[in-house]
């Protein structure tokens, strides 16, 4: 602590850190900020219990085995991005854990379910649903710690979270696919659900630079993705946008928020959202977090991505184009770490190599 208390007010590094994920779908990010010799650490997600083990091996090699995660975050409830952490939080000393668990907002959602269910009889059923957050609940309060809320405005170390606020996350519960169906459904196919479906029938599309057939509507990712929380890195003028599998509506609310802070800006790295599906961003999404297209003649920053070996057509090329086209390369990771630095922190994981632009995209 004392070797920390000494570096404040002196210029710091900042690195980021995506992990490998193997077969899965979730991620496992490392936000390190300080210098070599004295620094913060915070994680957000493990990916599979079998990937947490995995992290594990990595934090112990780069790190140390008797490092302090200072914060332990869980971007959303998948248990692709949740249930790692929990052999993480067993092996390492956690200071602090941040989740969101939808049970403790049963007296405020009840309404929206079935008059049978009871509170009690509810929180049991959603709490049983979530068993990983549950068992992090408990490790947690093992060691004397209280999870705490992840709502826009939280300050976690030079993370600013800017989605979900707490009232859309209340919204969103009833339609979680591990809590129980809300009272009221809709579940009739409208014209927007036609469209998709009869636009399936085309194969491909051709692109340009400056020709974009990114939907501006996409089709609905799920509920669950859209409470991920979007967090704003901010270190000695660095920004990069973690986004978990954020959807259109949470990146949009991210924006407005970080807009009111006078934070809405392009920032140097971008994290692509659920593996680069077309469902998680839009044209008006990407221009308010990234600018306008510029066709790529001005590089304003970097993205990048971790994908896992079961999802190879991710991102999708209509994706990876979007951030192209707006100035931003495209760095995809499938088995190496990659890692994005500033200042004095070392080098280290696989070189960012950006993917050239496709101009044959599929959509389907």
């Amino acid at each position: 602590m004392a070797i920390i208390l000494g570096l404040l007010g002196r210029a710091m590094s900042l690195a980021i850190e995506l992990l490998p994920v193997g077969d899965s779908d979730g991620d496992s990010i490392i936000v390190q900020w300080g210098e070599e010799n004295g620094y913060w650490l915070n994680l957000t997600d493990g990916g599979y219990a079998s990937v947490g083990e995995s992290v594990i091996k990595h934090i112990e090699e780069h790190y140390g085995k008797d490092i302090t995660i200072h914060n332990m975050i869980v971007s959303h409830a998948d248990n692709d991005h949740a249930a790692g952490l929990i052999p993480i939080f067993e092996r390492f000393k956690v200071e602090a854990l941040w989740m969101n668990r939808p049970w403790l907002y049963a007296h405020e959602v009840i309404d929206e379910f079935h008059g049978n269910w009871s509170i009690p009889g509810w929180i049991e059923y959603v709490r049983h649903e979530h068993e990983y957050l549950v068992e992090l609940e408990t490790l947690a309060r093992s060691r004397g710690i209280e999870p705490r809320e992840v709502f826009q405005g939280a300050q976690i170390g030079p993370s600013t979270v800017l989605a979900p606020s707490r009232e859309r996350y209340l919204k969103l519960i009833p339609d979680l696919d591990k809590t129980p169906p809300p009272y009221k459904s809709d579940t009739t196919v409208g014209a927007r659900g036609l469209f998709e479906l009869a636009k399936g029938a085309l194969d491909r599309l051709r692109e340009t630079l400056q020709i974009e057939t990114l939907d501006a509507d996409p089709p609905a990712t799920s509920a669950s993705n859209e409470t991920s929380v979007v967090q704003l890195v901010s270190h000695e003028n660095h920004t990069a946008l973690l986004t978990a599998d954020a959807g259109p509506e949470a990146l949009g609310e991210a924006a407005i928020f970080a807009a009111g802070l006078g934070l809405l800006s392009p920032p140097e790295l971008v994290q692509i959202p659920h593996q680069g599906s077309r469902r998680n961003v839009s044209p008006a999404v990407l221009n308010a977090w990234l600018g306008a297209p510029n066709g790529g003649a001005e590089e304003r920053g970097v993205a990048f991505v971790m994908i896992g070996a079961k999802k190879p057509d991710h991102p999708r090329k209509k994706v990876k184009n979007a951030f192209i086209r707006r100035g931003y390369p495209v760095s995809v990771g499938r088995t190496g770490w990659m890692r994005k630095r500033w200042g004095n922190f070392n080098a280290r994981g696989v070189p960012l190599v950006a993917e050239p632009f496709s101009y044959d995209v599929e959509d389907n």
